[in-house]
């Protein structure tokens, strides 16, 4: 063990003794290297002391050694890695108030923000530290409206994770109750996600505001998405008004008691309006889809319908619902049902109860919110374990339209879509092989429909103003198209097929698409990481079949990536001499080398006995001589010759 991982260990297990022992007598530079920054965006001592509350040793690295208490790193929180977190936000968030009170007397900056800019209070109130919470801002005027990345508030993050005394502290400091984040929704939201009746309560008596986030969500249907019966039968209330829940109490003044407040609680109680009985509508029929989907508790769904009907039928005037625009085949063409004998005929049918949870859920929601195709992914996955492949594929491309229709490219959920066809493709063929015509047949169609929509997304991801580039989620999205076009290889194809799946892969090669270091398709074909793309096998690569497509359809067999390798260079280190052999046929130069000087052949592992069978000389040219000796010779030539044999040039 080194030296600087010695200081760092002892600081980290609080070993005073053994830290003063190992830094006796250092100079100054020497101080600074140990207990200053490691690795890029490693931590120092200082900080993991102060993550796990060694008071003591903080003290002596800052006063002593003259350790930084501003300098951050990464710490590690509940299985997730924090970056760039400063000393006093790892002590506020752990909940050490004798460390928090040590480090901001050695001048600390009490706003100081991690790399997602969480504050120190911030991380406080997600811990739910409320003696940290009223020291930062009682005693050293924390900012309480400095939100994170995704406009997350400390108020916000208080009330989703239910801390309802800090909530109440937040409000009487002066919170900003109907701050929006990002994405529109305000800390009314974040309780009715989380359940939180009591901090709802206290909100609605300080004025906040029933709106709606960007997806159309109002608090109410927050809560009936996430199946909180308690904030759903508290917000409609029994008796419906038309213009939807006003709070009246006034907001509490900053230094209200907290009976104060319960008062406040209790008036806004008793006086508040319920939601309106279309409203109201609305969030019982999704919380009955809810229940359907979420809880698996169909009794339960026809208990939320039964009296959501009630509602629709309410003193004879009746509340339609919208007619949909077209019945669905991935719905089975059903319809909502619109009486009461109907509702009552789903019991004997189960899975038409799944349907309608499916139906209410994207008339409510709408097809741009998440859990809409979510869920439609989820009930395919579910005929998918019982076998029903073909209801399983029906579902999956519907909810694939709906988010490549209203997500943005490259988004999450859309690569999680294509992902799990590729691995339900790949399972159904094996099945298939394994059980000859009795396992159930995947056709050359259904691979191509999800081969097609997945150029597609590529396409749209490239449109964007801001390349990908070399992001991990558009190599991803190269990888899964490579393992379709892995699978579409195995599948039977007439003609007129084979021409559409090769249009299609020129489509793909004309986008001139890029993945990680500048790896064209080709590159990935030949590389073994392309095998890894999920948690369950789909395609082997390097894979000779297709790179046979894509050379077919013009993949250039010399393409460089940023350390000037071409697909010869990555296929011999992967040690694929019979890919090697396509890539030579095709026309891929032998000779031609990376940034390091190293053709293809000089890669290639010196025990593979493809050495025998592979010689360079076979493939060399006289135009390759020639080049290499313009080169070797250092004989000036830009601007003398076409561009094209410049290029020519520098491949070798």
């Amino acid at each position: 063990m080194d030296l600087r991982t010695a200081v760092f260990n002892a600081a980290r297990d609080g070993k005073l003794p053994l830290l003063q022992k190992l830094l006796a007598g250092r100079s100054r530079e020497e101080l600074e290297e140990l207990t200053g920054a490691g690795a890029a965006g490693a931590g120092t001592p200082l900080l993991v002391a102060a993550r796990h509350g060694h008071r003591d040793v903080v003290e002596f690295l800052a006063d002593r050694c003259g350790a930084s208490v501003e300098a951050g790193g990464a710490v590690h929180f509940d299985g997730e890695t924090i970056e760039g977190a400063p000393p006093l936000w790892a002590a506020s968030a752990a909940g050490h108030l004798d460390v928090v009170r040590s480090l901001l007397r050695r001048g600390a900056s009490v706003n100081r923000t991690t790399r997602t800019n969480s504050t120190p209070l911030r991380a406080a109130c997600f811990d739910g530290h409320l003696d940290v919470v009223r020291y930062l801002v009682g005693e050293h005027q924390a900012d309480l409206e400095v939100a994170n990345r995704h406009g997350h508030t400390c108020l916000m993050i208080s009330c989703y994770k239910g801390h309802r005394e800090i909530a109440r502290y937040l409000l009487q400091r002066g919170a900003r109750v109907n701050r929006r984040s990002a994405k529109g929704n305000t800390a009314l939201h974040d309780c009715a996600e989380s359940g939180s009746l009591e901090i709802l309560q206290l909100l609605l008596g300080c004025h906040a505001r029933m709106e709606r986030d960007g997806y159309g969500m109002t608090p109410l249907l927050a809560a009936s998405v996430t199946g909180h019966t308690n904030i759903v039968e508290y917000l409609i209330q029994e008796q419906p008004a038309p213009e939807g829940l006003v709070p009246i109490v006034a907001a509490p003044e900053e230094d209200a008691s907290p009976a104060a407040s319960d008062a406040a609680e209790a008036r806004h109680h008793e006086s508040c309006c319920p939601a309106s009985r279309e409203a109201a509508v609305e969030a019982l029929e999704l919380l009955g889809a809810t229940y359907v989907d979420k809880k698996r508790d169909l009794l339960g769904a026809l208990k939320h319908w039964r009296r959501a009907m009630e509602l629709r039928h309410q003193g004879g005037a009746y509340l339609p619902k919208p007619e949909p625009p077209q019945l669905v085949l991935a719905y089975d063409y059903s319809r909502e049902v619109s009486t009461a004998e109907e509702l009552e005929a789903l019991i004997t049918d189960p899975d038409e109860m799944r349907m309608q949870a499916l139906l209410i859920r994207e008339r409510i929601l709408g097809p741009s919110h998440p859990d809409t195709s979510y869920y439609i992914r989820y009930r395919g996955a579910v005929y998918a374990d019982s076998g029903d492949f073909e209801r399983c594929i029906r579902l999956w491309k519907y909810a694939l339209d709906m988010q490549q229709s209203h997500l943005e490219p490259l988004s999450p959920m859309t690569s999680s879509s294509f992902l799990s066809f590729a691995e339900l493709f790949s399972y159904v063929l094996q099945d298939r092989a394994a059980k000859g015509n009795a396992g159930t047949q995947i056709g050359f169609a259904d691979l191509m429909g999800v081969l097609c929509k997945g150029v597609r997304e590529v396409e749209r991801a490239l449109q964007l103003p801001k390349e990908p580039g070399d992001s991990a989620q558009f190599t991803k999205a190269l990888a899964i198209i490579l393992h379709l076009l892995y699978l579409l290889e195995k599948v039977e194809a007439s003609p007129e097929q084979e021409h559409l799946k090769h249009q299609t892969v020129y489509r793909l090669l004309k986008c001139a698409p890029r993945g990680k270091n500048g790896f064209t398709p080709l590159h990935m074909a030949v590389d073994k990481e392309t095998t890894n793309v999920g948690r369950y096998p789909v395609g082997r690569f390097p894979s000779l079949p297709v790179v046979k497509v894509l050379l077919d359809c013009g993949a250039d067999p010399d393409s460089r990536d940023f350390d000037n390798n071409t697909p010869l260079h990555v296929a011999a280190q992967n040690n694929c001499p019979a890919i090697m052999n396509a890539l030579i046929e095709a026309g891929a130069h032998m000779d031609a080398t990376n940034a390091f000087k190293k053709t293809a052949y000089e890669l290639l592992d010196e025990k593979l006995l493809a050495k025998s069978t592979i010689q360079p000389f076979n493939y060399l040219t006289l135009q390759c001589l020639a080049a290499r000796a313009l080169d070797k010779n250092k004989i000036p030539y830009k601007g003398f010759i076409p561009e094209e044999l410049e290029a020519f040039i520098e491949l070798h």
